[in-house]
Order: C-alpha cells, then structure tokens, then sequence
C-alpha cells in the first residue's frame, strides 16, 4: 500500500493483500499456538510461537499502524493490557507521570492502584491547561498522559503545544486515541511519541471483541514495546485480531455516522429544560471548541451532559431508556448509555478524579437519528 493512499484505502487494504497460494482476499484466522521450524532455529517468516507473533495479529499490526500514519503497530489483549505494556517499557521505579484531572478510571486505577505501589508516581493535571502540564514536570518525569477527547468530560489537550514545550524535556508523550480514533485525530503527526487505544470502543466498532493497541514511529522505542509485549504476553488473539481487523475497515463510514448524530443529539440536549451542562467538543460552547477544530477532522460519537436535577434524576434516566442500552463501553454501532461515577469511573469515588455524581455519558451508534432522539426525550421527560 502506497503511504499516500487515503484513510479508507488504507483501512481496507493494509495487511489484507491476497494469499498467493489460495488468493484470499481476507487474511485467515491462523488458530495456532506454535509454528513448524525448517530446523533448528530456521523460522518460516519469522514466526515460531504465536505469544511472539501470529500471521493474523501481524496483519491487524500494520493495518493499525498504516492507520496513524506510524511506522510500527502492536496489538494487544486489551486497552488497559496495552497501558500496563508501556508503563513496564518506559518507566522504573522512581520515575513520575504527568495524568489528566479527568483520566478514564481505568488509567486512573492502573497508576494509582498498581503503578504506584512499583514506585512510580503520578500527577494530576487539567489537561487542557499547557501551563499547568508543565509546572507538574520534574526531573522525574518521563511520561506524560494525554487523554483527547477524555473520558467522560470530553476536555481537549492541544497535542501540538503540548509536545512543542516538552520538546526539549527527556520524556515521551503518549496519547489516548481512543475516542477521537485515527480518522478524526493522528497524534503522531501532531508530534506524541506514542498512540495508545482501546481497540474493543470505535476501532472495532461492533462490541464484540476486546483489544488494545500501540503506535510508535520511533525504531529503538519500537524494539523496547515488542520486548515487554512477548515477556509480558498479553498480546491479541488470532480470531480477536481478526474482528478487529475487519472492523477496521469500516471505520470511516461509520465514524461518520456517529458524528452526524452526535452532533444532533448534543444541540439537542443544549437546549432541553432538564439539562444544566452538556460537554461536545462540536459545540461552540465547548470552552475548548477551536483547539478540537483544530485537531480533528470532526468531533466524535460521544456526548456527556450533567441532569439539572440532580444525581437520582440522571440514574433514573439511564434506567428509563430503551434504545440507548444501558452498558458499560462505547464506541459501537449501537447506542450506549450510563452513569459514570456508579459505573465507569466508581474506581476513581473520593480521589481528585472523581467524576460529577449528576453526569450522564452516551455513545452515540448509527441508528436513525430521529429514534435516538425519541429515546432521549421520554428518558428524560
């Protein structure tokens, strides 16, 4: 694939080139857990046992990497997989993270519960404010955290700010892309050293596998991920990876959708008597509304806003819809809805992460836009 072929072409072609004995057009599920040798130590391609690497997973990995213009691609058994993956490879005891004030409470949880007791320290930070980012660097710090949109407040961070200042600083500065995915948004090109997903939200797309994923464009720091990721061994499956794969491909049709509706259910939501705040970077309201203009190419499927009446109000609305499932993730073709600090975010309750308790988060699928907004209206009427 040529590198200036365009996103779609690259999600649909890359890694999927035709068997050339059977003429496949979709790489196959490779179901095996080891590799005939042509003797000792004479590897087929450079495969010998399927935790290091398998046909179906290397095929997803240059797919994904394609997709965020990077040079290399890792995929793994989950999103939080991949988190702990980099944390081990880049950081020791001692060292220090700079972290969003309104992480996802799953990385909040793994720095905080898990990190931190290996002796690796964290900051919190509003990270929407470059300032503030850069007064928390040390000496000690060699990771900083970028989560844009976040989750669930959807705060933006200026990646090429932020990497412009810390340009001179001996760190490396990993993005979440989760929600933006690499069709609103590619970090590396705005200058992050490192691209992390959950790939089981919008990459796949229809909920029902679980992944993770890394991008680098780096070699040496290529070599370092790989490393941990075959002693570590939490790496994609085969059939995982071939569902993501396949999912992949669809992406930008699909991210479309969830944008158009996205963008009609936040205006729609601005306006309604039961709600005090609603957080879409697509609104000009949106105190960050430029920055995100600036870096994505749209503004994504997901839409948080706070009930005006309070913390029972909006858990009685979650419990009230019928087409907005109420479900934990995102990022599927069908609607999600849920209370985040009694669901995704409860790891972070009494920390300075704690998210509003009257905050209500939807993932916004491809259904008609009119049903969705139906659902909405007698959820919250």
């Amino acid at each position: 694939m040529q590198p200036e072929s365009g996103f779609s072409t690259r999600a649909v072609h890359t890694g999927s080139e035709a068997d050339p004995v059977t003429g496949a057009v979709i790489t196959p599920v490779y179901a095996t857990s080891t590799f005939k040798q042509d003797g000792v130590g004479g590897l087929r391609n450079g495969y010998e046992y399927s935790r290091s690497a398998n046909p179906t997973r290397t095929a997803w990995e240059e797919c994904l990497a394609a997709l965020e213009n990077g040079r290399h691609g890792f995929a793994f058994a989950s999103g939080l997989a991949a988190e702990d993956t980099l944390i081990r490879a880049l950081l020791k005891p001692g060292d220090h993270v700079v972290i969003p004030n309104d992480a996802y409470g799953g990385t909040f949880r793994l720095f905080d519960k898990v990190a931190a007791r290996w002796g690796v320290e964290y900051t919190a930070v509003p990270i929407d404010d470059p300032g503030a980012l850069l007064a928390a660097c040390t000496s000690a710090t060699k990771l900083v955290w970028i989560e844009t949109p976040t989750n669930p407040l959807l705060t933006i961070a200026d990646i090429t700010e932020i990497t412009t200042a810390l340009a001179d600083h001996d760190l490396h500065v990993a993005v979440d892309n989760t929600f933006a995915t690499p069709y609103l948004q590619q970090p590396l090109d705005l200058g992050a050293d490192i691209v992390v997903h959950s790939t089981t939200k919008y990459v796949n797309g229809h909920s029902d596998t679980v992944g993770g994923a890394i991008a680098v464009n780096d070699d040496d720091l290529a070599e370092r991920i790989r490393f941990h990721q075959n002693s570590m061994g939490a790496v994609m499956g085969p059939f995982d990876a071939w569902l993501t794969h396949r999912g992949a491909k669809t992406l930008s049709v699909r991210m479309e959708r969830h944008c158009d509706t996205a963008e009609r259910i936040a205006a729609y939501l601005s306006s309604h008597p039961k709600v005090a705040q609603v957080y879409y970077p697509g609104l000009e309201s949106h105190p960050s509304h430029a920055v995100a203009a600036k870096q994505m190419s749209r503004f994504g499927g997901m839409v948080s806003f706070r009930h005006k009446d309070g913390e029972e109000a909006s858990v009685e609305m979650c419990n009230r819809a019928k087409l907005f499932t109420l479900a934990e993730s995102l990022g599927g073709v069908e609607s999600l809805i849920e209370h985040p600090a009694r669901m995704t975010h409860a790891s972070a309750e009494g920390s300075e992460l704690e998210v509003p308790s009257d905050l209500v988060r939807l993932s916004v699928g491809i259904e008609d836009a009119e049903d969705l907004l139906a659902d909405l209206e007698q959820a919250l009427d």
